[in-house]
């Protein structure tokens, strides 16, 4: 098998070659650049119930994130605008697609678990339906990046946090930083 292997190119089942490696981070670095060059639901949303701003000074990515709340306390809208790098920008797009339709505090558990994958405190899962997401994970080995990573989810569950302040809801979670 092993043989035939090397006559093949094939790698055996189980392990990737340096060339199939090399493909699939060629892949996600199109994904991100994809998005990047044309992010989804980039743009200010009229009459959002959370309007909030995120920065990261370290490398200057700023974005606002909007959301529109309906009666039911679900995200019927939600948008970013703002300048940052191409992984700030692809993630802040993925985000919005992860948190559309969702309530408050599923949109905030998704927050959490997002960070928590791109900080390696959990196995990073790419959500049903999103298989984008999986260009994010590579991100994780370089722990400046994943600044740039986080930014609109922090953003965003920092807008969930102060909304559900402003609306008489206890929260025990105050905003978060980077």
């Amino acid at each position: 098998m092993k043989d035939d292997a090397k006559l093949t190119g094939d790698a055996p089942v189980g392990t990737q070659s340096h060339k199939e490696e090399h493909g699939l981070e060629e892949l996600y670095r199109d994904v991100i650049f994809e998005h990047y060059r044309r992010p989804h639901n980039k743009r200010a949303i009229d009459g959002a119930q959370i309007v909030t701003k995120g920065n990261n000074p370290v490398c200057g990515d700023r974005v606002t994130v909007y959301a529109k709340i309906d009666a039911d306390g679900r995200i019927e809208d939600v948008g970013f605008d703002g300048k940052g790098c191409a992984i700030c920008i692809a993630s802040s797009s993925l985000m919005t697609e992860a948190v559309q339709g969702k309530t408050l505090d599923e949109a905030g558990k998704i927050s959490d678990h997002f960070k928590a994958m791109m900080r390696n405190e959990v196995p990073f899962e790419t959500p049903e339906g999103l298989p984008d997401m999986e260009a994010l994970e590579g991100v994780r080995k370089f722990s400046v990046r994943v600044k740039c990573a986080t930014l609109s989810w922090t953003t965003l569950k920092n807008g969930i946090v102060e909304y559900k302040a402003g609306h008489g809801e206890s929260e025990t979670e105050e905003r978060c930083d980077l």
